[in-house]
């Protein structure tokens, strides 16, 4: 029998077959990539055909599957994984890391950029404006989920979620509205600074130069959540960081916002000589 929302987590259940929130944001997300990729690419004077932009997108959605799997383990599982190995395989059960996703998305980045010798940089500039919309996409799953709430407040907009008392900050929105400014943000940035003269240059050589866009991202990433973790519940507690509480989330920031800072100082003087793009 097929059942429309049969519970806040399950969008459509077929038999024993169950459709989740979460997996249709996954979908929606790797479709919207597939349909944006090959109209960035040209701000950054790349071309892939059609099979290599479809193998790209694989590799970063398993990228992000994979790591954010991996990295909810390792980052926020404790001791729950290490008697219950078979879990980290239930990835309907919940429990996925931003922040591990991004080193598993860099991992495939860093393997697929040097078997097709395209420039990392110039291609994470590309990506990460889909990556931003995914990442807002996985967020209203999480909304719609009724999980990573916030603190409780008196705001007007407050809400309330289930296993939650009383009304609360809904902190998945704020967060659907910070990787949406994100996306939009490193969108002008990638058109203002798009490449005008390395048509003539081989395949190999493309896209030398990039970085800013990528540094923009993870820069904004870093400093956003950070200030929204001041809002949002804290299940798996604080860590105390030279005497100054920080939440899991505010720890794992920090160095993303070490890596953008990095990649303006590392790349050409062309594309990272400022954060804004050029007037």
């Amino acid at each position: 029998m097929i059942h429309f929302f049969p519970s806040r987590a399950i969008a459509l259940s077929v038999g024993a077959l169950e459709i989740h929130w979460y997996g249709i944001m996954y979908l929606l997300g790797f479709l919207i990539g597939m349909w944006l990729l090959p109209r960035l690419l040209r701000f950054r004077k790349l071309d892939l055909p059609p099979a290599l932009r479809e193998s790209l997108l694989l590799s970063v959605f398993l990228g992000v599957v994979l790591g954010g799997r991996l990295g909810f383990v390792l980052f926020y599982g404790g001791s729950y994984y290490i008697h219950r190995p078979l879990e980290i395989l239930a990835v309907w059960h919940g429990g996925m890391s931003s922040h591990g996703g991004f080193i598993g998305v860099a991992i495939a980045l860093i393997l697929f950029t040097r078997r097709h010798r395209i420039d990392l940089f110039s291609l994470l500039d590309v990506l990460v404006i889909p990556i931003a919309l995914g990442l807002a996409l996985g967020r209203l799953g999480n909304f719609i989920n009724g999980e990573l709430y916030g603190t409780v407040t008196t705001l007007p907009w407050a809400m309330s979620f289930p296993q939650a008392e009383g009304l609360r900050h809904p902190v998945q929105l704020y967060a659907v509205l910070k990787d949406l400014l994100i996306a939009f943000v490193c969108f002008l940035h990638l058109r203002s600074t798009a490449s005008h003269s390395v048509s003539s240059l081989p395949q190999g050589e493309r896209g030398r130069g990039g970085g800013g866009t990528s540094a923009l991202f993870l820069v904004m990433y870093a400093v956003l959540r950070f200030t929204l973790e001041i809002f949002r519940e804290q299940p798996y507690g604080t860590v105390s960081v030279f005497g100054v509480l920080l939440s899991r989330g505010q720890l794992l920031t920090i160095p993303l916002f070490v890596a953008g800072i990095g990649i303006c100082f590392l790349r050409s003087h062309a594309s990272c000589s400022s954060m804004l793009p050029e007037q």
